[in-house]
């Protein structure tokens, strides 16, 4: 390993596919460090040392969709379903502001019972009834609910390009196009939403030469928000019996990513396995600057699907003051002096 070319490739301003390809193949424990060093200290160069909350309610877990990977898939029979009330997600909304959280994301699968205009109601409840900011985050609807939406009030929208491999894309999503999914990430900044997106780390067949292309296309979209998650092989789906991803290339896929992204928030790694005594806070040492916290009710019963992350307890603010970052109290807007991207 040359430490040299190590430390040139760290402290590029632009990096090339064949720079971040490099740096995802690393695997020596002192160049590994080295690439999470330069990352925390880029994040606290374009981000500050404030940790950001979301408080995420999932309003629904039905989805019509049947990703390979998800457990929300449609085919998942065993999978209790729910809808929250519209009065209900409001007064959780509220609870989420009185606790000194003023980033509120509203999440489900692709649940298209979900109507326009009874989101619309709730959003525009919410954002008069407490000074927040709103992300939703429910798959690909259609343009003219993104626009009701946004007039609603909603500030940010989160929907995750999974990979920009087009063949595996089309193989995860049982025949979805990337190219559909693209374009309504870009109508979404076309229409002023702050945009989110991300990647799965350890889908089957991915390569480090995906996870590159991951990265730098959201160089392009010139995405606000990124969300990076760890495959996990849930039961009940087709990939139930998979190798879950591996961790270390996950961390080190946000390390990279907030290298290549600069001043992009970036969210918290959500552990559901630790490995070797890893920390449950460590990707706040290496590139992430956003814990999502969990606000669903706890009656409903959500066994199989992805946790949004902890609860908001004393025990977290502790954890995040450890490291030396505070706890932002601020809606924790992009950070980015524009909000476009190319057609």
């Amino acid at each position: 390993m040359s430490q040299a070319k190590l430390q040139n490739i760290l402290f590029k301003e632009d990096l090339n596919r064949e720079d971040v390809i490099y740096l995802l193949e690393i695997d020596d424990q002192r160049s590994v460090e080295k690439i999470f060093q330069r990352a925390d200290q880029v994040r606290k160069d374009c981000c500050g040392e404030e940790v950001h909350l979301r408080g995420v309610i999932e309003i629904s877990n039905y989805c019509q969709q049947n990703c390979l990977y998800c457990a929300l898939r449609e085919e998942n029979f065993s999978l209790p379903r729910y809808r929250m009330e519209p009065d209900e997600i409001i007064e959780t909304a509220k609870k989420i502001a009185r606790s000194g959280i003023y980033t509120i994301v509203l999440q489900s699968g692709e649940d298209s019972t979900i109507d326009v205009d009874i989101l619309s109601y709730i959003i525009y409840s919410i954002k008069n009834s407490v000074d927040v900011a709103i992300t939703l985050s429910f798959g690909e609807r259609g343009f003219d609910e993104y626009r009701a939406w946004k007039i609603a009030g909603a500030d940010r929208y989160l929907l995750k390009h999974e990979t920009c491999n087009e063949k595996l894309y089309s193989i995860y999503r049982d025949k979805k196009f990337l190219i559909d999914r693209i374009q309504h990430l870009k109508y979404l900044k076309r229409l002023g939403y702050q945009i989110g997106s991300g990647n799965i780390i350890g889908l089957p067949l991915q390569t480090t030469k995906d996870i590159a292309d991951d990265i730098l296309l959201l160089r392009e979209m010139a995405a606000d928000i990124v969300d990076i998650n760890q495959f996990i092989p849930y039961p009940f789906t087709p990939y139930q019996n998979q190798k879950p991803g591996n961790y270390l290339l996950t961390l080190k896929s946000l390390a990279v990513s907030r290298i290549v992204l600069k001043n992009t928030h970036i969210h918290n790694l959500n552990i559901i396995k630790k490995e070797e005594n890893i920390k449950q806070n460590e990707s706040l040492s290496c590139g992430a600057n956003v814990i999502l916290t969990d606000f669903t009710p706890s009656k409903y019963n959500r066994n199989n699907q992805l946790k949004p992350g902890p609860v908001f307890s004393k025990s977290l603010k502790t954890s995040v003051e450890s490291l030396g970052r505070n706890i932002s109290f601020s809606k924790g807007d992009t950070l980015k002096s524009f909000s476009s991207i190319s057609s």
